[in-house]
């Protein structure tokens, strides 16, 4: 089977943006259909990759990825979610939090009850190290919220917190 060349693949709004070498140059983070003219749905995932790659970095020499910082927090906010309840709740498979409720009860940070009336069920709550652990990460994570509201005035922070929850609750109704 013969592959296409990628002169062959390359699409002709590609040729147009490239060089003389025939090489593309990608646009910035800000910039073109990365920046004010991009589709809303590409800001807010760009936004979010941002985000979570800061949040990697900040949290790695704690030992916590994002998505086990995400089953922390809501944890603590709700004590005796079940996985499956968690995996709703940050957007993960059940399969990915159960690794992550493994790892976090392997290292102390998460305690398992039976549920009171149907026990194949499993609650899980921070342990005193999982809510020691949930501070420190909190700390840093606060200090990136503030970068993120950076230049915002509480009207407008509130008008955009309003906004991505508003949107969240829209789309889920069509789900």
């Amino acid at each position: 089977m013969s592959r296409k060349t990628a002169a062959v693949t390359r699409s002709k709004v590609v040729r147009k943006a490239a060089a003389d070498d025939g090489t593309v140059r990608v646009p910035a983070p800000g910039e073109g259909k990365r920046g004010e003219q991009g589709y809303l749905g590409y800001l807010l995932r760009q936004a979010h990759a941002a985000v979570r790659l800061t949040m990697e970095r900040t949290l790695a020499d704690l030992g916590v990825t994002s998505p086990q910082f995400a089953v922390l927090t809501m944890l603590n906010a709700y004590p005796g979610l079940s996985g499956a309840d968690v995996a709703r709740l940050t957007f993960l498979t059940p399969q990915t939090v159960g690794v992550i409720i493994r790892n976090l009860e392997r290292d102390g940070a998460i305690l398992m009850t039976p549920h009171p009336v149907h026990g194949r069920i499993q609650q899980w709550t921070l342990s005193s190290r999982g809510a020691t652990l949930l501070k420190a990460c909190r700390e840093r994570v606060i200090a990136l919220e503030k970068r993120l509201a950076k230049g915002l005035d509480s009207k407008d922070e509130t008008a955009i917190r309003r906004w991505l929850a508003g949107i969240a609750a829209d789309l889920k109704e069509e789900g």
